[in-house]
C-alpha cells in the first residue's frame, strides 16, 4: 500500500440536461450536465459512469463522498493522484 490519499474533486451537476457533457472547470469546481433525471440515483450513476470514461478508470474506483442528494458533490477517485485527475480533466 502506497499510503497515497485518493484524489477528490468538487463537482456541480445539472441533472436532466439535453445531453451529458463537461461544461468547464471554474474555481476548483468541475461543472457537468447530466442527461439522467435526479430520480432514484440515476443522475449519480450517470455522473460516475461519465467521470469513469473521462478519467479512464473503472466505476468501482469512484464514489460520492459528499452531496449524494445535492447538485454540489465531492467525488473520490481511488488509485489516482490529484494531479493525474486534474490533467485528465483538461480539454
Amino acid at each position: 500500500m502506497t499510503g497515497e490519499q485518493p484524489a477528490r474533486i468538487s463537482v456541480r451537476v445539472q441533472p436532466n440536461a439535453k445531453r451529458t457533457e463537461l461544461v468547464g472547470f471554474d474555481d476548483g469546481v468541475l461543472h457537468l450536465k447530466i442527461a439522467a433525471p435526479p430520480v432514484k440515483g440515476k443522475a449519480n450513476a450517470a455522473l460516475l459512469a461519465f467521470l469513469s470514461d473521462i478519467l479512464g478508470v473503472s466505476k468501482s474506483r469512484l464514489s460520492i463522498a459528499k452531496g449524494a442528494t445535492s447538485r454540489s458533490k465531492v467525488i473520490v477517485i481511488d488509485g489516482m493522484s490529484q494531479e493525474e485527475v486534474l490533467l485528465s480533466l483538461r480539454p
